[in-house]
C-alpha cells in the first residue's frame, strides 16, 4: 500500500514536471521570423509613446504653474501706469499666461482689437507648443491595433501554407508557430494601442485645463484695459 502511494506520488510530481510553460520572451521568439519583426516594431512604437507621454507631461505640468497673485500685481501695475514692471513681472514668471499678457503689455496704447489679435496670435503659438508630438500618440493609438492586426493575417497565412503544403499530414509544431504570431502581435497590438490612447486623451485634458486658464487670464487683462480710468 506504501509502495502504491508512492507511486502516485511519483507519477504526479513527473506528470507535473513536464508542464509546459512559456515565458513572454518564449512566446514571441516561438512565433517566427514575421512575428519578431512586428513584436519589434510594436516595442519602438511603446517607447516611444511613453516618453512623448512623460515629456509632454512634464512640460504642461511645468505651463501650468501660475502665481495666484499675478493678476493682481498686473493689475496694480498698469493700474499705476507702472508698465515696466509689469513686463519684468512677466519675464520672471516665463508661462504661456505670462507670456500672453507679455503680448498683450507691449501693445498697452493701441486699439484694444489690435491688443486683442495679438493676444490670440500668440495663444496660438503657446498651444502649439504645447501639443507638440501630441498627435503622434494619437497616430500610435490607430497605428498600433492595425500593425498587430497585420501579424495576425500573417499568422494565419503561415498556418493556412503548412496545412495546404502538409499532403494530409499536419505538422502542429509548424501550424502552431503560424498561430503565435497570430495571436502574441494582435496582443502586442492592443495593448500598444491601449497604452497610446489613454496617454494620449489624458494629455489633452490637461493641455485642455492650460488653455483654459490661458483664455481666463486673457479676458481679465483684457477687462482690465477696457475698464474706464
Amino acid at each position: 500500500m506504501i509502495s502504491t502511494f508512492l507511486q502516485d506520488s511519483a507519477q504526479g510530481a513527473e506528470g507535473e514536471s513536464v508542464k509546459k510553460t512559456l515565458s513572454i520572451i518564449e512566446l514571441v521568439t516561438t512565433g517566427g521570423t514575421a512575428g519578431i519583426i512586428i513584436i519589434t516594431i510594436l516595442i519602438v512604437l511603446m517607447i516611444v509613446a511613453i516618453y512623448i507621454y512623460f515629456e509632454r507631461i512634464l512640460a504642461i505640468k511645468e505651463a501650468s504653474k501660475v502665481d495666484a497673485n499675478f493678476m493682481n500685481q498686473i493689475r496694480d501695475y498698469v493700474s499705476n501706469g507702472k508698465i515696466d514692471s509689469a513686463q519684468n513681472l512677466c519675464s520672471q514668471s516665463n508661462s504661456p499666461v505670462s507670456r500672453l499678457i507679455s503680448k498683450g503689455i507691449s501693445r498697452i496704447g493701441k486699439p484694444l482689437e489690435d491688443i486683442n489679435t495679438a493676444i490670440e496670435n500668440a495663444g496660438r503659438l503657446e498651444i502649439y507648443n504645447l501639443e507638440k508630438n501630441v498627435s503622434v500618440l494619437a497616430t500610435i493609438s490607430g497605428a498600433a491595433p492595425m500593425i498587430g492586426f497585420l501579424g495576425t493575417v500573417i499568422g494565419m497565412i503561415l498556418s493556412i501554407f503548412e496545412i495546404a503544403n502538409s499532403g494530409g499530414s499536419i505538422d502542429i509544431k509548424t501550424l502552431a508557430d503560424g498561430l503565435y504570431t497570430a495571436m502574441t502581435t494582435t496582443v502586442g497590438g492592443l495593448i500598444v494601442g491601449i497604452i497610446a490612447y489613454i496617454s494620449y486623451n489624458h494629455l489633452v485634458v490637461r493641455t485642455d485645463k492650460v488653455v483654459y486658464q490661458m483664455e481666463a487670464n486673457s479676458l481679465e487683462f483684457l477687462d482690465l484695459l477696457n475698464e474706464p480710468s
